[in-house]
């Protein structure tokens, strides 16, 4: 199924402000910016922004960004660089402290494109696949920093089964990381060297929530699911999703201004906002249609 979801990937339009028209051609990313004004959606052309309920286009660098992810003070991201910007491709890891419009780089450039990636909300942890050694990471598999790519800790892994399709990370606990496999969704509390399943199914997509209290992914067993389960044990409970027809969720983000807002991205570039923590939905984009 994910070989197929993966597939749907195809260019498709927002509705933009005016005159303006907003492509994605590739998503690899979901999330709110820190005031909880901004929807962001990285696609293969730059941002898309969805803000005061209409689409537009984010100024700065037209990237293809791979991996973003963000924190409560900057955007991390991985992946190409747009033409005629005269960075190496791929460009390593980028972080940028004022919503996308200029990018740091914080080293591997020529090196590395990570796909999985993931950062910490409220701690300076970076999480990455890492899918082949580079000059920072002498082996593959999960990997984090604590200082912005200046050191690089390869994590054990134990206990993780199956092929990685995403990674969320604890908001306050740098040391809490879950992963999404084709084998399930597992969770780890020692900085990912041991893991325990969480999760059964084909995991798709993993995001801690902002309150440290819950961890939501979405999975697939011939039907899409998205379960909330209570970090402090207890049993999960299923999200009740909009239709979806052959698709699945790809990405989960929560505004950090209003925390009962939620936001979900699917695999055919379908969005929906919830206001109350996914009882509810709202379809902002029908397969790459603004509304």
């Amino acid at each position: 199924m994910t070989k197929v979801l993966r597939g749907l990937f195809v260019g498709l339009a927002f509705a933009g402000l005016a005159h303006a028209q907003v492509t994605l051609t590739h998503v690899h990313g979901l999330a709110y910016s820190a005031d909880g004004k901004r929807l962001m959606i990285p696609s293969h052309h730059g941002l898309a922004v969805y803000e005061n309920g209409k689409w537009s286009k984010a100024p700065g660098p037209q990237h293809d960004y791979m991996g973003f992810s963000a924190t409560a003070k900057s955007i991390y991201s991985s992946g190409h660089p747009a033409p005629g910007s005269g960075l190496v491709n791929p460009f390593g890891l980028l972080r940028s402290r004022d919503g996308g419009k200029s990018w740091d780089q914080l080293g591997l450039e020529g090196e590395a494109d990570f796909h999985a990636m993931a950062t910490s909300w409220n701690t300076n942890a970076v999480y990455v696949w890492n899918g082949e050694p580079n000059s920072r990471m002498k082996q593959t598999g999960l990997h984090y920093t604590l200082h912005d790519g200046l050191e690089w800790k390869r994590a054990r892994a134990s206990g993780l089964d199956g092929d990685p399709h995403a990674i969320g990370v604890h908001p306050d606990d740098a040391a809490s990381v879950a992963v999404a496999t084709s084998k399930g969704v597992f969770l780890s509390r020692d900085s990912g060297e041991r893991f325990a399943p969480v999760g059964k199914g084909q995991g798709l997509s993993v995001f801690f929530d902002l309150d440290a209290q819950h961890l939501w992914y979405g999975t697939f067993d011939g039907r899409p699911h998205l379960v909330r389960a209570a970090l402090g044990g207890g049993e999960a409970s299923e999200v009740k999703l909009p239709p979806l027809e052959k698709d699945a969720v790809a990405y989960v983000a929560q505004n950090p201004k209003a925390r009962n807002e939620y936001a979900i991205a699917t695999f055919k570039r379908s969005v929906y906002l919830s206001k109350d923590e996914g009882r509810n939905w709202t379809q902002i984009a029908d397969q790459g249609q603004g509304r």
